[in-house]
C-alpha cells in the first residue's frame, strides 16, 4: 500500500508525470513503462514524486502505454518531467509556481502548471517558448546507467523520506551489524545468522523480506517488500532488489526491477535488470574491459553503439527477458525485451528484442510464444496478464522487428 504522508499538501493538486526524450534513451528498459516507473533508490521516480506531494499521479507517456499508465486532468494540475529526481531546491521551485507557467533548464522541459486545456493539448516544444530558466542543477535520469549510478544517492533520500517519524523492527539476536551506519527494518522481515554493514550507507530492508543464512551484505542496500537474498549471498551496495525478487550469488552496485530472479551463484556487476527476467544459475556479467577503456553500449534512438563515458559497465536486461545456466555477458551489453539467451561463449552485445539463441546463432522468438511464456510466469507469481499486457507486447514486437531482420 502506498503511503502519500511525506510534505503532504493540505490543497493537493494533480500531478501528471510526462515523458520526454529520455524515454527513447532509456530503452530497452522503458519499452513496457513510463520513464517514472523505473525504480531507483528504493522507490520508483513516480513514488517519490507522489511521496513528496501527497498524491497518486498519472502518466503522459507513449500511445502503446496509455491504457495501463492512464492520464487524469483537472482544472489545475502540475506537470513534472518523469526523468526528474527531486532535491529541496527543485521541489521548492515547483511548488511555488503560478498558474499557466512552466520552469526548464537548458532546452529541457522541467515542469508546468496549466489547466484541463493545457494537459489535454500538451507539449514538450510548446511550453519551453513560454518557460522560466530555472538557475539551480537538476539531476536527471535519462540514460540506462545513470540507474546504477545514481543508486547510491537515491538509495540515502529515500530512506530519509521513508523512515522519517518511524520506529522500526529490532533485528534477530544472531543478526550482526558491524560498523556505524542506519539499519531499518519493516515488519515481516525474515533473518538470522547474517552480516549487515551499514557504514557505507543506509540498509533498508523491506516489509515480509528476507535475508537466508549467511549471507554478507554492505550498504547503500534496499531489499524492497515481499523479496529474497538467498544462501550466503555477498551484495556491496549500491544495490536495489525490487518487490518480489529472489537474489543470491555475488552483486555489486545493481538495481533489479520487481519479480526477477537472480537466485543462484554467479557474479552481477554495475547493472540494470528489468521487471519479469530470470537469470540462470552461474550467469555472470564483465563490468570492466581489460583494456580499461570506456564502454559503449547500444542506444535504439542513435541506432549504434554510443560511449558511457564509464570504466565500470555491465548489463542492461529489458523486461521478461532470461537466459540459461553458464551465461557469460560482455561488459556493455543490452538485452532487449522478452529474449531468451542461453549457449556457450559470449553473446553479441546487443541482443534484440524477441529474439531466441546465444553466441552461434539468433532466431525470431514468436509472439504467441512470447506472450505464452510471460502469462506462466506471472500466474506463478498469482498475477494475470492483462489485455493491455497483451497490446504492449504486441506494439514492442512491430517495433523492434527491423533490429531483428539486419541483426
Amino acid at each position: 500500500m502506498r503511503d502519500f504522508t511525506y510534505f503532504s499538501d493540505k490543497n493537493r493538486m494533480n500531478l501528471i508525470l510526462f515523458d520526454d526524450s529520455a524515454w527513447d534513451n532509456l530503452l530497452p528498459l522503458t519499452f513496457n513503462r513510463p520513464v517514472s516507473d523505473l525504480r531507483i533508490g528504493i522507490l520508483t521516480i513516480a513514488g517519490k514524486w507522489e511521496k513528496i506531494f501527497g498524491t497518486p499521479a498519472s502518466f503522459i507517456t507513449r500511445p502503446h502505454l496509455a491504457l495501463k499508465y492512464p492520464l487524469k486532468t483537472t482544472e489545475d494540475s502540475l506537470l513534472i518531467n518523469s526523468s526528474l529526481l527531486p532535491d529541496e531546491p527543485l521541489v521548492s521551485s515547483i511548488r511555488a509556481m503560478p498558474e499557466h507557467s512552466a520552469l526548464q533548464k537548458e532546452g529541457v522541459l522541467l515542469a508546468v502548471r496549466t489547466d484541463q486545456s493545457g494537459t489535454a493539448d500538451f507539449g514538450v516544444e510548446k511550453w519551453i517558448e513560454r518557460a522560466v530558466p530555472y538557475e539551480g542543477k537538476v539531476t536527471r535520469v535519462d540514460f540506462p546507467w545513470k540507474i546504477f549510478m545514481l543508486n547510491g544517492r537515491e538509495i540515502e533520500t529515500d530512506f530519509e523520506r521513508i523512515t522519517l517519524n518511524r520506529k522500526g523492527e529490532k533485528a534477530g539476536t544472531t543478526v550482526r551489524i558491524i560498523g556505524r551506519g542506519r539499519v531499518f527494518i519493516e515488519p515481516g522481515f525474515r533473518g538470522e545468522h547474517i552480516i549487515l554493514n551499514p557504514s557505507g550507507g543506509p540498509i533498508y530492508l523491506g516489509r515480509n523480506s528476507e535475508i537466508m543464512e549467511g549471507s554478507v551484505i554492505r550498504g547503500p542496500f534496499a531489499l524492497c517488500e515481499g523479496s529474497t537474498v538467498k544462501l550466503s549471498a555477498k551484495i556491496y551496495g549500491p544495490t536495489t532488489i525490487g518487490p518480489g525478487s529472489k537474489v543470491g550469488g555475488e552483486i555489486n552496485n545493481s538495481v533489479i526491477h520487481s519479480y526477477s530472479n537472480k537466485a543462484h551463484d554467479g557474479f552481477l556487476g554495475n547493472a540494470v535488470i528489468g521487471q519479469w527476467c530470470n537469470l540462470g544459475a552461474d550467469t555472470n556479467n564483465s563490468n570492466l574491459k581489460n583494456d580499461y577503456s570506456e564502454v559503449r553500449v547500444w542506444s535504439y534512438p542513435a541506432n549504434r553503439f554510443i560511449s558511457t563515458g564509464l570504466q565500470f559497465c555491465g548489463l542492461f536486461m529489458g523486461d521478461h527477458s532470461r537466459c540459461g545456466i553458464n551465461t557469460m555477458f560482455n561488459t556493455g551489453t543490452v538485452v532487449g525485451f522478452s529474449a531468451n539467451i542461453y549457449g556457450g561463449g559470449f553473446p553479441r552485445n546487443f541482443i534484440p528484442s524477441f529474439s531466441l539463441g546465444g553466441a552461434k546463432r539468433l532466431t525470431a522468438l514468436t509472439l504467441e510464444k512470447a506472450l505464452e511464456v510471460a502469462g506462466r510466469v506471472m500466474e506463478r507469481r498469482g498475477i494475470r496478464l492483462t489485455g493491455a499486457d497483451r497490446s504492449i507486447f504486441e506494439y514492442i514486437f512491430r517495433y523492434t522487428e527491423p533490429l531483428r531482420k539486419n541483426g
